[in-house]
C-alpha cells in the first residue's frame, strides 16, 4: 500500500476503492474469462479488499491447474473454460491443497498453514457455489471437502503493565536508538495519539488510517470511522485519548500537507496520509522495547483492549458492538478463554440454602 492514498477527487475510501477496483480489473484480466461473471456477481454482496483476495487466491488455484491436470495442461489460464469446474473432482481440490502447503511460484517459495488453506478452499467455495446456483454447472465438489483442522492459537496481547511502559516509551524514547530518537523527536505527538487511540478504541488498522480530522468530534468525544463493509460508526474515546489527539493536533495544525492529503488526521514524515504498513513498524519499534517475546502488531493492539473492556463489563455483547463484529460468536471464541474464568470464579455466587453456623455459641 503505498502513501499516496489520497491522490483525486474524493474521499480516502472512496479513492481507496478506485484503487482496489483497478487492482482488481488487473488480476481479474490474468483469470479465466468466465470468471469475470463472478466477480460482477458478487460485487454488491462483498468489499473490494474482499474480492482481491479471492482473485489472487484463484490465480493460484487456476496456475496449479495448468501446470498438473494432464487436460489442462500448458493450456492459458485466461483460456480455461467454465467446463473445467465440472471435470474438478473433491480429490482434486484435496490434492492442490496438499499442494498448498509448499510451493514455489515466479521462483518465491510459499507456505500455507491450516488458515491459509482453510481461506483458499473458501474462495473455491464461493466460486463454485456461484456458478451451482445459476446452473451453470451441474457439481460442486468444494462443498464436499473438509475444512482444515484448525489449531486454535493462543490470542497475543499486552498485559496492564505492559501498555504503561509502551505509552512511556512512546513518550520518552529513552530507549531508541540514536538515529531512531531523531525522528522520535518529531513524531512523538503524533505516535502517542496514534497508539493510544488504537489502545483506547479498539479501531482497526485500516480505520485508524482512514481517519480525516472532521471524523473527530471532541464534543462528544467520539470519531467516525467506516467499518468493514461500508458501514459507518460512531466509536467513542475516553479523556485520555481526547488528551493525546488534542496535543497531536494542535500541532498537525502548523504541518502544511501534500496536496490531496490535507484532510488526513494522522500525517506521515512526507506530510502524506500515513499508511498502514507505517503504522504497523512504528507499533513494532515501541513493542520490541516492551516485550522481546511477544509479537506485537496493531491487531494485538485492539485483542488488548477488547480484553481490557470485557474484563471491566463481562459483557460479551458491548465488546463485539465496539469493536465491529458481525457475528457476537467472533467475540466469543476469541475472549473464550475469559468467559471461562468468569464462570469458573462465579460458581459460589448464588447460594442455594443459608449456611448454618457451625460453631453456635
Amino acid at each position: 500500500m503505498s502513501d499516496n492514498k489520497n491522490v483525486g477527487n474524493g474521499s480516502y475510501h472512496d479513492n481507496l476503492n478506485k484503487e482496489n477496483t483497478f487492482k482488481l480489473r488487473e488480476l481479474i484480466s490474468k483469470l479465466p474469462k468466465f470468471t469475470t461473471t463472478f466477480f460482477r456477481g458478487i460485487e454488491p454482496t462483498t468489499a473490494s479488499r474482499t474480492r482481491i483476495a479471492y482473485a489472487y487466491d484463484l490465480g493460484v488455484f487456476f496456475k496449479y491447474i495448468t501446470e498438473n491436470n494432464p487436460v489442462y495442461k500448458n493450456t492459458p489460464v485466461t483460456e480455461l473454460p467454465l467446463e473445467i469446474l465440472d471435470q474438478i473432482t473433491a480429490l482434486d481440490i484435496e490434492e492442490y491443497l496438499e499442494y498448498l502447503s509448499y510451493y514455489v511460484k515466479d521462483d518465491n517459495e510459499h507456505q500455507n498453514k491450516e488458515r491459509g488453506k482453510m481461506r483458499k478452499l473458501a474462495t473455491l467455495r464461493t466460486l463454485y457455489n456461484y456458478f451451482y446456483r445459476k446452473e451453470m454447472i451441474k457439481t460442486n465438489p468444494a462443498s464436499i471437502v473438509s475444512m482444515p483442522k484448525l489449531h486454535q492459537k493462543e490470542i497475543v496481547r499486552l498485559d496492564i503493565d505492559e501498555v504503561a511502559s509502551l505509552l512511556d516509551e512512546v513518550e520518552q524514547g529513552d530507549k531508541l536508538t540514536k538515529k531512531a530518537k531523531h525522528f522520535h523527536d518529531k513524531t512523538k505527538k503524533r505516535d502517542l495519539a496514534l497508539l493510544t487511540l488504537l489502545l483506547g478504541t479498539g479501531i482497526r488498522v485500516s480505520e485508524c488510517v482512514g481517519l480525516d480530522i472532521n471524523d473527530v468530534d471532541f464534543k462528544n468525544t467520539g470519531i467516525k470511522i467506516l467499518r468493514k463493509g461500508g458501514k459507518e460508526q460512531i466509536v467513542y474515546f475516553s479523556d485520555e485519548v481526547a488528551e493525546t489527539l488534542l496535543d497531536y493536533i494542535e500541532e498537525r495544525k502548523h504541518i502544511i500537507p501534500e496536496t490531496g492529503h490535507e484532510n488526513a488526521l494522522f500525517l506521515s514524515l512526507q506530510r502524506k496520509r500515513i499508511n498502514v504498513r507505517s503504522v504497523e513498524n512504528l507499533v513494532k519499534k515501541y513493542s520490541k522495547l516492551v516485550t522481546q517475546l511477544k509479537n506485537i502488531t496493531p491487531h494485538k493492539l485492539r485483542s488488548t483492549y477488547g480484553t481490557s473492556l470485557y474484563r471491566e463489563t463481562g459483557d460479551i455483547y458491548l465488546v463485539a458492538s465496539v469493536l465491529g463484529h458481525s457475528d457476537v460468536n467472533t467475540t466469543r471464541k476469541h475472549y473464550a478463554a475469559i468467559e471461562d474464568e468468569k464462570q469458573r470464579l462465579a460458581r459460589n455466587q448464588v447460594s442455594l440454602r443459608e449456611k448454618h453456623n457451625r460453631n453456635p455459641q
